[in-house]
């Protein structure tokens, strides 16, 4: 839930479908065939990656990290409630886009030099004020989304940084 306020929103919704049950553990699925391959596909079951979609996944993470870095934990952006688990998977899946080569269904190949370009024009776009967490942000997301190794959630070394040493303003 990102918001307390919309507990009984999503209460009603699953109410709704699961009447006076707790969870769907009872329903199966049998239809659903899914191979180690598959699992491993970069693209998975949304289609290809796309060269929107990169820029998209480097802009909502670098702001989430920005908003995240300033203290707040939910945070709109491009219209939508975005959260820790968002900038998760948008930084996990340039890490994998980029180590596994993925090329663009247009044709880009996924790099760390393009998700570089893609940072540096999503931060010279924000609207800057003194007190934004911007360049910090920047640094953050290029130390969890582009090391040769896939690092542990981003908030281990955020709060190690931030927290631990007293970086933070």
């Amino acid at each position: 839930m990102a918001h307390p306020g919309l507990v009984d929103i999503a209460r009603s919704a699953f109410d709704e479908v699961l009447g006076g049950a707790t969870d769907q553990v009872h329903r199966l699925r049998q239809d659903v065939r899914v191979t180690a391959a598959e699992l491993l596909d970069p693209r998975g079951l949304a289609g290809p990656v796309t060269d929107a979609g990169v820029r998209s996944n480097v802009s909502v993470a670098v702001r989430y990290l920005e908003a995240w870095l300033r203290g707040v934990g939910a945070v709109v952006i491009d219209g939508h409630v975005e959260d820790a688990s968002t900038a998760e998977i948008s930084r996990a899946q340039l890490w994998q886009w980029t180590a596994r080569r993925t090329v663009t269904a247009e044709g880009t190949p996924v790099t760390r030099d393009l998700v570089e370009r893609l940072l540096a024009e999503v931060v010279a776009e924000r609207p800057r004020t003194p007190d934004d967490r911007f360049d910090d942000a920047a640094r953050m997301f290029r130390s969890v989304t582009l090391e040769e190794s896939f690092p542990t959630f981003f908030t281990v070394p955020g709060y190690v940084e931030h927290l631990v040493t007293g970086t933070s303003p």
